[in-house]
């Protein structure tokens, strides 16, 4: 399933070119840090034990990849990937103290990894900014273990109607934010107009059991603002 808004030559290249260096700060003023409980939410449902292996893509500065080691221990293996040399530069240097860590610049569509590797999938915020959906899912597939599970945590459909009203409203500030903190508006209106576009959670669901997922589910947080999908390699 391509994405339109996605394909369109560089946008998604161009968007994150201008904004990996203030990543983290717009991410906090954007979700008023909330994205802070959303992404230790993630790690919880996953509930990994040690001696386990994460490849987490489109990892941005690598907060899942942090999270992931220190639940357990650092006795894990964390492989991130991500389409930005920008942004894996920013994550080295924010976890130049990790040792368990390797980073990969990859898209998500073909991810540069051997097949049944990895015990945990985890892709956060960057699901919505793939060029195609299908791909991006066939390939998580393909580099978990059998037994393995897929994690995404992605913005979705709100389910209230006055929380809806409220936050397409918040929205239409976030540019203007953009614009005090990063110097330019258009990557925000970039990123709101993707999370508008974006499908459903139960189109989603769908997405991945076509994809061979199975015991696929998803968790509403904040009234659906986001939601944390789960899928499992048999």
């Amino acid at each position: 399933m391509q994405q339109y808004l996605q394909n369109k030559k560089g946008l998604v290249e161009e968007v994150f070119d201008q904004v990996y260096s203030k990543y983290d700060l717009m991410n906090d003023f954007m979700s008023l840090g909330i994205h802070r409980f959303w992404k230790k939410s993630l790690i919880n449902i996953m509930n990994p034990s040690s001696n386990k292996s994460l490849v987490d893509v489109a990892c941005g500065t690598g907060d899942i990849g942090k999270l992931f080691l220190d639940n357990t221990r650092e006795r894990s293996e964390v492989i991130c990937v991500d389409p930005n040399k920008g942004m894996i530069s920013e994550g080295k240097q924010k976890l130049s103290n990790y040792k368990n860590i390797k980073w990969v610049n990859s898209a998500a569509e073909n991810l540069p990894l051997k097949d049944n590797l990895f015990d945990y999938y985890t892709i956060s915020f960057g699901l919505r900014n793939t060029k195609n959906l299908d791909k991006t899912l066939s390939e998580a597939y393909r580099v978990l273990k059998p037994g393995g599970r897929f994690l995404c945590l992605e913005f979705s459909k709100i389910q209230n109607s006055n929380l809806d009203f409220i936050y397409k409203n918040y929205s239409k500030l976030i540019p203007h934010i953009g614009q005090l903190i990063v110097g330019d508006k258009k990557p925000y209106e970039y990123l709101i107009k993707s999370i508008e576009e974006f499908i459903n959670q139960q189109e989603l669901i769908d997405l991945m059991k076509k994809n061979n997922f199975t015991k696929c589910s998803y968790r509403n947080f904040s009234g659906g603002i986001v939601s944390i999908h789960s899928g499992w390699k048999i």
